[in-house]
């Protein structure tokens, strides 16, 4: 009989984990309950043919309920920063901080600190699939959010790949504004200067101090005219101090977008998928532990601030009763097997 996958019950601390190992032991990922949020993923290199740590997680109970860095946070019902906490909706006025009149930073949504539960898994010898669901997002449960709001996480792993599919379905009576994100640190055992980025958009967001886009088209600039964050040809990160969102995103041959992070001493690439929204990229200079030991490749629906942002109003808009999904993920590609990005 043909091992299959194997999904166990584990803890961080205190708190509940599901391990998923592959038939070899060559592919492993932990998710926590909380937040749904991926804790590691490591795949069996090609180049020592040990299973290699792929991402920068976080390492312990205290890092998970602190959520210092995002580390691989699901971000909804907003990515990013909303600014000064404030937004209108369908004409009504909402603080997320009420209350509050120093700092007003708020950033990333709820999702990634919610309780979920595992709703169903499946294994087969080529894959597992781990299907999370919340039902925290209800009116009155976070300030400034009364809308009710269903969200399922169904990670797949294979041998050398990771795909996460988040679907929101607004089980209010209210049209509600969502969008999703995914903040993960990715690394391939390296200082990140050595590493090269390739990002196959044309577009960046301009932002104000306060990382907050700029009004109207004003946010947006061809990178054309920012050669010193244009990575349009796969160059060398090096001393590259990166915070920004990137538009605009072009799929390859195959029909997915890949942000290509790759090592060229060994040859190695992650190669970091999704099909729409845009790419928010974070080198981890203020990170409180590990500052540049890896980097955030974040796929997100919609762009920082988008809650006050007419121009996102209708890529936004969940209709009472209705679902969308964003789907995105990362492949590790050997040495012996990289080719061009896209194909």
């Amino acid at each position: 009989m043909t091992a299959e996958y194997r999904i166990t019950e584990s803890r961080l601390g205190g708190e509940p984990t599901l391990v998923v190992t592959a038939p070899d032991d060559r592919a492993r990922a932990v998710v926590a309950l909380r937040g749904a949020t991926l804790l590691s993923w490591q795949v069996g290199s090609d180049v020592t043919g040990e299973p290699k740590e792929l991402t920068d997680g976080y390492r312990d109970e205290k890092e998970l309920l602190a959520q210092d860095g995002v580390r691989a946070g699901l971000l909804a019902p907003f990515p990013n920063r909303v600014a000064h906490a404030r937004y209108r909706y369908d004409g009504r006025h909402h603080d997320l901080l009420p209350g509050h009149h120093g700092d007003r930073l708020i950033y990333h949504g709820f999702a990634r600190e919610a309780a979920f539960a595992l709703a169903h898994a499946t294994t087969t010898p080529d894959s597992a699939r781990l299907l999370l669901r919340t039902t925290a997002i209800r009116p009155g449960a976070y300030s400034g959010y009364p809308f009710a709001i269903d969200l399922t996480v169904e990670y797949t792993l294979t041998a050398d790949e990771l795909s996460v599919d988040v679907r929101a379905t607004n089980v209010g009576d209210t049209t509600a504004p969502h969008a999703t994100g995914w903040h993960p640190y990715f690394s391939l055992s390296r200082p990140i200067d050595d590493l090269t980025l390739h990002i196959p958009a044309h577009t960046l967001i301009r932002t104000d101090a306060a990382l907050v886009p700029l009004p109207g088209e004003d946010a947006r600039v061809p990178l054309d005219d920012r050669p010193d964050l244009d990575f349009r040809v796969p160059r060398r990160l090096g001393g590259a101090v990166i915070d920004a969102c990137y538009a605009d995103l072009a799929p390859g041959t195959g029909g997915r977008i890949e942000t290509v992070l790759a090592d060229p001493a060994t040859g190695e690439e992650l190669r970091v998928w999704q099909h729409s929204g845009y790419l928010h990229v974070f080198t981890g200079d203020t990170l409180a532990r590990d500052r540049r030991a890896s980097v955030a490749l974040e796929p997100v629906e919609a762009m920082t601030d988008a809650f006050n942002r007419p121009d996102q109003a209708a890529a936004l808009a969940l209709e009472p009763g209705g679902s969308r999904a964003f789907a995105f993920g990362v492949r590790y590609v050997g040495s012996a097997d990289a080719a061009p990005a896209g194909l």
